[in-house]
């Protein structure tokens, strides 16, 4: 048996996000998902670019505010307590509204936990 409790706050965010991402799969010791908490100011989107997972399904669970989701159908507006299922190849941009009360706060759950399968998808090439 094994456990691990986790404290999100001393995992440090990574760098290269355009809001707080704390990448929390490898303190987990967790190797059968990624698992991401986001929390993005008003105006802030939490992936790097619109895009799609070739191989990947996300979960977006929201913890606090409401997030949301651009596809190229329509956006969805995600509210605290709800989840937002990706599957793969399915185009999306998650973000916090720039008309946002305040900060959205999102558990992010990808399966399998693969690094480089994101696509930067265009919605003007449709």
């Amino acid at each position: 048996m094994g456990y691990r409790l986790v404290d999100v706050d001393s995992v440090e965010p990574a760098s290269d996000r355009p809001c707080e991402c704390r990448k929390l799969a490898g303190p987990g010791g967790l190797d059968a998902a990624a698992i991401n908490r986001f929390r993005a100011a008003p105006g802030e989107q939490l992936p790097l670019a619109y895009h799609y997972h070739e191989t990947q399904q996300e979960a977006f669970y929201v913890l606090e505010g409401s997030l949301a989701v651009e596809t190229p159908d329509r956006t969805y507006e995600v509210p605290a307590d709800d989840l937002f299922v990706v599957d793969p190849e399915s185009p999306q941009r998650a973000y916090n509204p720039s008309d946002a009360d305040g900060a959205v706060t999102v558990l992010a759950i990808g399966a399998p936990p693969v690094a480089d399968d994101a696509v930067a998808y265009d919605p003007d090439d449709e």
